[in-house]
């Protein structure tokens, strides 16, 4: 069975900095890609980053410049460095894990909550 564990959600005031941390445990045949979305009350889950096997990457507009999204094949991890945040970063963040099959894996989402 395959899991995803979130770690590193929590409030922060404007202008701080988070680290969110996933990781897999469990056989995934092969990955393809892995990501952060996230969400709030009354709106559809949102792509925030995602980071392809092969190293490419893309993000939302809103963040470019702030989050930084990174991986270790080894660890079988995917991180997102969130800096500069915002009240509007506020949401529950879900990391994924896209397999070759088609398969998706989700974490159990963990709350970031941004002060103004």
């Amino acid at each position: 069975q395959v899991q995803l564990v979130e770690s590193g959600g929590g409030l922060v005031q404007a202008g701080g900095s988070l680290r969110l941390s996933c990781a897999a445990s469990g056989s995934i045949f092969g990955i393809r890609s892995r990501g952060w979305y996230r969400q709030t009350p009354g709106k559809q889950r949102e792509l925030v980053a995602v980071i392809s096997s092969v190293g490419a990457i893309n993000y939302v507009d809103s963040v470019k410049g702030r989050f930084t999204i990174s991986k270790d094949n080894a660890k079988n991890t995917v991180t997102l460095q969130m800096n500069s945040l915002k009240p509007e970063d506020t949401a529950v963040y879900y990391c994924n894990f896209l397999a070759w099959t088609g398969e998706n894996y989700w974490g159990q989402g963990t709350q970031v909550t941004v002060s103004s």
